[in-house]
């Protein structure tokens, strides 16, 4: 398959507008962005088809986001122009807080030292800019308060920075691809992008509502739409799978005589360095695949961290009746597979991924053994943190995991027996496990399948070391809990990569309501650096445009 090719003009690469939208208010972005005498020589140029195939192209972009799911969807809006302000009559109730806000009022949120702002604010996030924009959206939401948003958000295009936003499938990510019948974790509201009310949505669609928990398939839906209602459809680009991202060191005086376009002397100018290439394929309709390569001066890692589950290590583990993910397991139950075995199904780990597997079974009347390596007591078990009102199947699996544990006196319970303090030794082609306890006791069951849920890590194959020389460890993976990237925690600039961000679970926001903080970051850093750049740009230009 040849490369798609395709020598573009500034204005054509970011083409790909609504039909209401005129050229006029496509170059006024432009103008924005580069400055006004750029903005002479762009208007010029003539504008492509609209297209929805990724092109390779001797532009830079200012931005490219890998990963289209509620982090690069937030970043895509609020890099669109979108800015957050404190509401006319609104009064948050963190009184020091207020006070804060008060002293800039006539400014968006991005415009303010965030640092300044977040200062004293705890939460259920590390990230202290998380935290101040998840108070801002949701007051005193962990305290049991359905208090509104103190914010309301104004469209101010001249604060439009180009960018893409690459992704496998449809924007949401990996809510697609979750298992439908669970509820998620978190209320309906705390799922709610900027801007858009979940309730105001999902009340459209179906007329009742039973509790503020939603599926999986409403929020992917939900997300899907998102991005249609605000207009960022011209930004995504769906089926695209990168393959290498890198970073270019490129002599900024080397001087090609022949090339002489637009293009080429933008980045000469030292205003928009080509720093990232960025080598891929998108899929297409007839399944094959089209390579891209691309160019970015900032790239944006919201990626997730669902991509690869993780594994035990340990011997058997790739046999084909040993599962890692619950769509794995839910298709088997689901095409009769485990139907009448009377041999359990093993369930490996204590998150509620793993609690999910055991309703799926239990819910199936398929007997389980459940393993895990903490105490029942274990305080930092997740069940600890879900009120029971709101949570009842999970502390329904929590109850069992307690009350229903092996003992060396009993056999198996007929539904459910739950082994703390155990992990696998190993799995065997007769389709029988080894387990072992906290005290070095083995045991071996026969069982009917086995499903491993013990976390999983994001696919960072396209970095460098797959990435692991942006973690806190840098010879770890990148996990969300033990090894999350490390970033600047206001601007989200990884510390080990300029001009390369990270946000979401890669930073260890795993909950939706916290990720929009890092978009909030990101926006604010790239918004500043482009004031420096535009006053630069009148400074050294005068008259002449490029320098």
């Amino acid at each position: 398959m040849p490369v798609w090719c395709c020598r573009c003009s500034l204005a054509g690469h970011f083409r790909n507008y609504s039909d209401t939208e005129t050229e006029g208010e496509i170059f006024n972005s432009l103008v924005q962005y580069f400055g006004d005498n750029l903005g002479r020589k762009v208007k010029a140029m003539p504008l492509v088809e609209e297209t929805s195939l990724l092109e390779d192209s001797s532009v830079t972009f200012p931005v490219v986001i890998i990963g289209n799911g509620p982090s690069g969807i937030c970043l895509s809006y609020m890099l669109s122009g979108y800015r957050p302000y404190l509401s006319s009559e609104a009064i948050h109730p963190n009184t020091i807080l207020n006070s804060k806000l008060e002293e800039a009022r006539h400014l968006s949120i991005v415009d303010q030292d965030l640092e300044y702002l977040s200062e004293g604010l705890e939460g259920r996030s590390s990230n202290p800019v998380a935290v101040l924009f998840d108070t801002l959206l949701h007051p005193d939401a962990d305290f049991g308060y359905d208090y509104p948003s103190v914010l309301h958000w104004k469209l101010e295009q001249h604060h439009y920075i180009p960018h893409l936003v690459l992704g496998k499938g449809p924007p949401g990510g990996a809510w697609h691809n979750m298992e439908g019948s669970m509820l998620t974790i978190s209320f309906g509201s705390w799922m709610e992008l900027p801007g858009l009310k979940f309730k105001d949505w999902v009340s459209s669609k179906r007329r009742n509502l039973k509790g503020d928990r939603v599926m999986p398939e409403e929020i992917a839906r939900y997300y899907k739409h998102y991005v249609k209602v605000m207009g960022l459809q011209k930004n995504f680009r769906e089926n695209t799978y990168i393959t290498s991202v890198s970073r270019l060191y490129r002599d900024q005086d080397d001087d090609d005589s022949q090339d002489r376009d637009i293009s080429t002397k933008i980045e000469k100018s030292n205003f928009i360095k080509r720093n990232w290439e960025i080598r891929g394929y998108q899929r297409i309709a007839d399944g094959s695949h089209v390579p891209f390569c691309l160019f970015a001066e900032n790239v944006a890692l919201a990626t997730g961290t669902l991509d690869s589950p993780a594994h035990l290590e340990i011997e058997g583990e790739d046999f084909p009746f040993v599962f890692h993910s619950m769509p794995e397991f839910g298709a088997a139950i689901n095409k009769g597979k485990l139907r009448g075995k009377v041999d359990p199904v093993l369930i490996v780990g204590s998150g509620l991924t793993a609690a999910d597997a055991v309703l799926c079974a239990y819910n199936s009347n398929i007997p389980v053994i459940h393993v895990f390596r903490r105490r029942v007591t274990d305080p930092s078990l997740i069940f600890k943190q879900l009120p029971k009102k709101l949570y009842p199947e999970y502390h329904k699996v929590y109850h069992m995991m307690c009350t229903q544990s092996y003992s060396v006196d009993s056999n198996l319970l007929s539904d459910y027996t739950s082994f703390p303090e155990h992990h696998v030794l190993s799995f065997k082609s007769d389709m029988k496990c080894v387990l072992q306890s906290i005290s070095g006791l083995k045991k071996i069951f026969k069982l009917s399948a086995a499903v491993v849920l013990i976390g999983s890590h994001p696919n960072l194959s396209f970095l460098k070391d797959q990435g692991c020389y942006l973690g806190h460890k840098s010879s770890q993976p990148i996990t969300c809990k033990g090894n999350p990237v490390e970033i600047d925690t206001f601007t989200y600039e990884c510390i080990k990569e300029a001009n390369l961000f990270a946000l979401g679970p890669l930073v260890g926001d795993n909950f939706v309501r916290f990720l929009k903080g890092g978009a909030l970051g990101v926006t604010r850093c790239l918004a500043t650096r482009q004031k420096k750049k535009q006053h630069l740009f009148v400074e050294r230009g005068g008259g002449d445009g490029i320098a």
